[in-house]
């Protein structure tokens, strides 16, 4: 199901990171945080400014990302677990 979120929010996926050390221990899952970086799945059409006018998103879908620990709300979309926060949430695209 395609879905969009509204105004200046975006969809991400989190990216896993590594389940292992670089001491070669494996990380259980219920040890792991949970991944800080993802993929941009997709953007709203952006926010309005006091005019009306839409101010364009900086980010769009398919961009690495990070953002912070407590971002955003976890949401179940088709089964899989995707996360739903503000462009203002996101702390940098990775090039």
């Amino acid at each position: 199901m395609p879905f969009t979120p509204l105004h200046d929010r975006v969809l991400v996926r989190r990216i896993e990171g590594e389940a292992k050390t670089s001491g070669g221990l494996i990380i259980p899952d219920t040890a792991k945080e949970k991944p800080q970086e993802g993929e941009i799945v997709s953007v709203g059409a952006g926010a309005k400014d006091e005019d009306g006018d839409r101010i364009a998103m900086d980010v769009k879908a398919g961009d690495r990302i990070l953002f912070g620990k407590w971002s955003g709300t976890e949401i179940k979309l088709d089964g899989e677990d995707l996360v739903i926060m503000k462009e203002s949430d996101i702390l940098g695209v990775m090039a």
